[in-house]
This record gives structure tokens, C-alpha cells and sequence, in this order.
């Protein structure tokens, strides 16, 4: 056997020892496919804007179905942190809510984190809204009322009518204190059953702006174009549940942007 020179042991192990290191760290090393799987989603935090206060929201047929703005508006709402009543009526017009008024084609109602509660027939009714703030004390009445009122198949306008019933409720809301917040009508799309058009729509609309207060008039025009929100097949008025997410979505922001939510927390 021939000698071996420890120099050339030296080129031999030395080498090797950088691999045998190589090879350890590698082995070592957690894959990063592993990371990726066991990592946890940080969950979405709820917004205390409207912590400590409670909310009652009225309104017409966009608040009487399940999927309307009794679904997206409240859940947005109790997001941000408010406790949240909502009554609905469809077919009825503003000053219907100062007493029972017998509601056409069925309401609906949903306490804070209760599930919505459809009515029809005989129970199919508004609530007075004296009875309701007696009730919940809220700190902010939210109306949804402007398309019942708007008459879209008729040729004017009535003005002096829907004055009549604009000027009942917010006596009533005068009358108990509480800030207001009033949603006019979205554009939906033209046509459908109750002859929805957008001229009449925008008229109704600037009507509906000066003549609210003491509530907030919250413009609903102004959160989409005309046509892109989608309505239910052969409505018009009426939104799809995707619709009514996208509505009660922009509603809600406006309620909590600091120029609203300043005059409401005053």
C-alpha cells in the first residue's frame, strides 16, 4: 500500500466536509411549501365607528325581503359596531310610519343579530316609528323611502303629495330628538313593471335633497351609474342580491364618513 501525504488527505476532506455541511443545512431547513400550509389568516376586524350607538332603520319594499338592504345595509351597519333594528313594508310611503299601516305586499323586520322575520297578510304592517323609538331609543333613524313615492308612470311629478308625506315623518323624527339619515332612490335601470326611468328618478331625487331635514339626505345617485347596479328580471327597481350588497355597502360608508358621522354624534 503507498504512503499518503497528509497534504493530500487535506485535499480530500476538506471538500468533502463543505458538502457533508451543505447537505446538514439543507436537510435542517423547513420546506417553504410547509410554511405556506400551516400558516393562519389574520381575521377581519369589525370597526367600532359606530360603537355604543343603536340604529333603526325604516323603510320600503328595499327593506322587506331577505337579501335587500335588511341584509347588506344591517350587516354593514352592525359591522362598524352599531346595535341595528330594521323594519321594512314594501309598498308603503313615508308617512304610512307614524301609525299601522297595512303593507301590500309583505314586511319584514330584523333585531341586531336575529334573523330577518318575514310577515304577510293581516301581520304584513309598518310600525310607528313613536312606538319603535320608545322602544330602542336609537341615536340615528336611517329612512330608505323614495321610490314608492316617486309615481314613475305618471307624467309629473307630485310634488305637493310627497311633500305631505316627507313632512309627516320628519315632524315625527323632530318630534323625539334623534338624528336622521334619509336614503334616497338608486338608479336601477329603466323600464320593468313600475316604469322606472332615470329622469324621473333624478327629479325625485333633488326633491326628496331639499326637502328631508332635519335628516341627512344621502344621495344615492351619486354612488353608481346609471344601469350598473343589476335589477331582478322584469323589475327595474329591484336588485339582485349582488345589487343590494353594492347599495347597502356605499350607504353604509356615507353614514360613517366623517362629514355625516360629526353632525349625527353631535
Amino acid at each position: 500500500m503507498g504512503f499518503i501525504s497528509p497534504m493530500k488527505i487535506k485535499h480530500i476532506i476538506y471538500p468533502l466536509g463543505i458538502f457533508l455541511s451543505a447537505f446538514l443545512i439543507a436537510c435542517s431547513a423547513t420546506p417553504e411549501k410547509t410554511i405556506e400550509q400551516t400558516s393562519i389568516e389574520t381575521p377581519i376586524k369589525v370597526s367600532s365607528t359606530l360603537v355604543g350607538m343603536t340604529v333603526l332603520m325604516i323603510g320600503d319594499s328595499h327593506m322587506a325581503s331577505k337579501g335587500y338592504l335588511i341584509t347588506s345595509l344591517h350587516d354593514e351597519l352592525m359591522q362598524q359596531g352599531a346595535k341595528v333594528y330594521s323594519y321594512g313594508a314594501c309598498g308603503t310611503l313615508a308617512g304610512d310610519w307614524m301609525k299601522t299601516t297595512e303593507s301590500p305586499c309583505g314586511a319584514a323586520f330584523r333585531l341586531n343579530e336575529e334573523p330577518i322575520h318575514l310577515l304577510a297578510g293581516e301581520a304584513a304592517a309598518t310600525a310607528p316609528l313613536p312606538d319603535l323609538i320608545k322602544k330602542y331609543h336609537p341615536d340615528l333613524i336611517v329612512v330608505i323611502n323614495g321610490d314608492t313615492m316617486a309615481a314613475y308612470k305618471s307624467t309629473v311629478l307630485p310634488r305637493p303629495w310627497i311633500s305631505r308625506e316627507v313632512t309627516t315623518l320628519t315632524n315625527g323624527i323632530r318630534a323625539n330628538g334623534a338624528s336622521c339619515v334619509w336614503v334616497g332612490p338608486a338608479w336601477g335601470n329603466e323600464g320593468g313593471k313600475n316604469g322606472k326611468n332615470f329622469p324621473r328618478v333624478k327629479v325625485m331625487s333633488d326633491f326628496l335633497a331639499e326637502n328631508v331635514a332635519p335628516c341627512i339626505y344621502i344621495n344615492s345617485l351619486k354612488m353608481s351609474k346609471p344601469g350598473e347596479w343589476p335589477t331582478q328580471s322584469g323589475d327595474g327597481q329591484h336588485f339582485t342580491r349582488a345589487g343590494y350588497q353594492s347599495w347597502g355597502r356605499a350607504i353604509a360608508k356615507e353614514i360613517v364618513s366623517s362629514e355625516i358621522l360629526q353632525k349625527i354624534k353631535h
